[in-house]
C-alpha cells in the first residue's frame, strides 16, 4: 500500500512528482463537454471469438424484489445523493435506507466535477450501509476510473486535484500539488485505486447485465469474469498493466455500439451477446442521452448516462426494475418560484 505521509521522497522520485505535475496543470479544461478519446495505445480492436463463449462465472449476483441502476455521476456528490433519494436508498441524511435494495452505479464517479474524492468516499459508505442492511450497492469501473489510474488527468478540476493534495509527497519548503497527489492515489496499489481495484467492470444481477460501455462479442470470448478480475489485480498493484481488451476502442468501458440506432448492426449484436449470456437486457452508460433514458433493440438495452452531473445540466434519472420489468423514475420538476 503507497502511504505518503512521512515517507522519504528521493530526488529522482520528487523529480517525477513534478512532471506529473506541470503536465495536468497543463490541461486544456475546454475539453471538458468534449468525448473523450480512449487510450491511442489500444486502439486495435479484438476479433470476435469463433466458438460460443461460456456464461458468467463469479460475476453474478442475486436478483432481489427490486433493482435500481444509476448512470454517470462525474464528480457531483449533491446531484449523486439527489439520485440514491429517487432510488429510495438512501434517506435525507445521506444514509442507507433501501434495505434489501440492489442498486447498480455504471461508473464514472468521478472527472469533470469538482467532488470526486466526496463521491467515492460516499460510495464506499453506502457500499458498507447497504451490505449491513441486507441490501447491496454495486459500483462499476468506467472509463474515467481507468483514466485516472493511467494517470490521465485531462477532465480533472483543480478542486479535483487540490482534494488529494495530502497523498502528494513534500520536501523542506515545498508545499504538496493536488496532481501529484492524485497521481500516487490513484496509481496501481495506491489508496483510490485499491479502493477501484473491489469494483467489476461488468456484472449481471438477475437477467440483466450491467456496463459502462458495452458488451461485444469479442468481450464474451476473452471472458467476463477474467475483464474483471484483470482489471482489478492491476489496479490493486498485482498485475503490471491492465488487460487490452479493456483499453481498446471497442472495449466494454469505451464502446459506444449501443449509444445511439445509428449502428444497423447493434440489435442484431446485442441479441447474440444476451443469448449468450442468459441475460434478457443490458443496461449502458458512458454516453450522454440528451432527453432522459432511452431504450433500443426492443427493450433489450437501456441507456442511463442523462447527464446527471450539473457540469451537463442532465436530469435526476434512475432505471428502476421490477419483477423484471424497468420503469425510469425522474425526480419531479420544482415548481417555478411565481407559481
Amino acid at each position: 500500500m503507497v502511504r505518503c505521509n512521512g515517507m522519504h521522497v528521493s530526488a529522482r522520485w520528487w523529480a517525477v512528482v513534478a512532471w506529473l505535475a506541470t503536465a495536468a496543470a497543463g490541461c486544456d479544461k475546454k475539453q471538458a463537454r468534449e468525448p473523450e478519446p480512449p487510450p491511442s495505445a489500444a486502439a486495435t480492436p479484438l476479433p470476435a471469438p469463433s466458438v460460443a463463449a461460456a456464461p458468467f462465472g463469479h460475476t453474478v449476483h442475486a436478483a432481489s424484489g427490486r433493482i435500481v441502476a444509476v448512470g454517470d455521476l462525474h464528480g457531483d456528490l449533491d446531484h449523486a445523493k439527489r439520485a440514491l433519494r429517487l432510488a429510495g436508498a438512501i434517506d435525507p441524511d445521506g444514509h442507507w435506507s433501501g434495505g434489501k435494495l440492489v442498486v447498480v452505479q455504471t461508473g464514472d464517479e468521478i472527472d469533470r466535477g469538482d467532488d470526486d474524492r466526496a463521491v467515492l468516499d460516499a460510495v464506499e459508505a453506502w457500499k458498507n450501509e447497504a451490505k449491513a442492511a441486507g441490501g447491496e450497492l454495486i459500483a462499476l469501473l468506467g472509463n474515467h476510473e481507468v483514466m485516472n489510474a493511467k494517470r490521465d488527468f485531462r477532465y480533472v478540476s483543480a478542486k479535483g486535484f487540490a482534494d488529494f493534495s495530502s497523498f502528494a509527497p513534500t520536501r523542506p519548503g515545498n508545499s504538496s500539488t493536488g496532481s501529484a497527489g492524485r497521481a500516487v492515489a490513484f496509481a496501481p496499489g495506491g489508496d483510490y485505486a485499491k479502493i477501484l481495484g473491489t469494483r467489476p467492470a461488468v456484472v449481471k444481477v438477475g437477467s440483466t447485465v450491467f456496463v459502462h460501455g458495452g458488451i461485444l462479442p469479442a468481450h464474451v470470448g476473452y471472458g467476463l469474469d477474467r475483464i474483471n478480475d484483470e482489471l482489478d489485480e492491476w489496479l490493486e498493484g498485482a498485475r503490471p498493466s491492465p488487460p487490452d481488451i479493456a483499453l481498446a476502442d471497442d472495449g466494454p468501458l469505451w464502446t459506444r455500439k449501443y449509444a445511439a440506432d445509428q449502428d444497423a448492426d447493434a440489435c442484431p449484436t446485442l441479441t447474440s451477446v444476451l443469448q449468450s449470456l442468459g441475460a434478457e437486457r443490458m443496461v449502458v452508460g458512458h454516453t450522454v442521452q440528451r432527453g432522459g433514458i432511452t431504450s433500443a433493440c426492443e427493450g433489450r438495452v437501456w441507456r442511463i448516462d442523462v447527464g446527471l452531473s450539473h457540469v451537463f445540466g442532465g436530469p435526476i434519472e434512475v432505471l428502476e426494475i421490477v419483477d423484471d420489468q424497468p420503469k425510469v423514475l425522474r425526480e419531479p420538476a420544482k415548481p417555478h418560484p411565481s407559481l
